[in-house]
């Protein structure tokens, strides 16, 4: 089967705020989110995105944290999995330590959250100029490849700005984040407006929060994109069930194979992305 019927799924593992108390399956340190890792990538998954949490379970950018996890997941010999790491996976960091990770465990991917807007009712997510273009440099720099995350139309715009500088280069990959409130709301006619202002070439996934998950799962496959799925967005597999990562990425591959398309291994996921192993 052609790489055009392939679909990437990223597995999302714990994010930096949904705590245990929601979902005890969520996993906090470096060994659960190790192990949960290799066990989506069994079940299909041919990248996980990683946050860390530190020992009260707070999101943390800790760089220590992000290497004991990746060594830990590489520690299995035989897992190929694309590691995919956050840049904002605590509110409290400053811009140095948001991207201090990066040279220190040079991922293959990371998130280029790209704008600020008021995360409610939490406060301000912020992604001023002033971090995002030595955040794109800095990528550029190590050959991380940025995963565009997308909360609303004008950020394609803030893209557009980055590429014409050349903080950003072509064709990027778009991760369209759908159902946060200050964000677009996740319909499937917002992601179809977000999709129509992709550019050509580009590459892209989506995902919707919460109840949303699975109408914007079924419409991202349908207008040929990727897909992600994970506890940091989502803690139920459906009204009253409480998800695991596994479960919840074995179901993203079975609605694949009924769509007509299989899930991308790692290694073609890593030629659709064109990223630099």
């Amino acid at each position: 089967m052609s790489l055009e019927n392939k679909v990437i799924i990223t597995a999302a593992l714990t994010g930096a705020m949904t705590p245990k108390d929601l979902n005890p399956n969520i996993p906090l340190t470096p060994e659960e989110i190790a192990e949960d890792a290799y066990q989506c990538w069994k079940a299909g998954a041919a990248a996980v995105h990683l946050h860390m949490r530190d020992d009260k379970g707070l999101g943390t950018m800790d760089k220590e944290k992000f290497k004991k996890t990746i060594d830990l997941i590489k520690e299995r010999k035989d897992c190929d999995v694309v590691i995919n790491c956050t840049t904002s996976g605590d509110s409290r960091a400053g811009y140095e330590e948001r991207m201090a990770h990066l040279e220190y465990v040079k991922p293959e991917l990371a998130s280029f959250d790209a704008g600020s807007f008021n995360w409610m009712p939490f406060g301000i997510f912020d992604n001023a100029p002033q971090f995002l273009d030595p955040l794109g440099r800095k990528m550029k720099e190590l050959s991380v490849k940025p995963e565009l995350e997308i909360f609303d139309s004008g950020f394609m715009n803030i893209v557009k700005y980055y590429v014409k500088q050349g903080v950003l280069e072509t064709p990027c990959h778009y991760q369209f984040v759908l159902g946060v409130l200050g964000g677009m709301e996740a319909s499937v006619k917002n992601l179809q407006f977000l999709y129509e202002m992709l550019p050509e070439g580009s590459t892209w996934s989506a995902f919707g929060l919460g109840k949303q998950h699975m109408p914007i799962l079924y419409a991202t496959l349908a207008l040929g994109g990727h897909i992600r799925v994970g506890l940091e967005d989502n803690v139920y597999y459906n009204k009253g069930t409480l998800a695991t990562n596994v479960m919840l990425v074995k179901r993203a591959a079975r609605a694949i194979h009924e769509f007509g398309k299989e899930p991308a291994a790692p290694d073609e996921a890593r030629q659709i992305l064109g990223l630099k192993r």
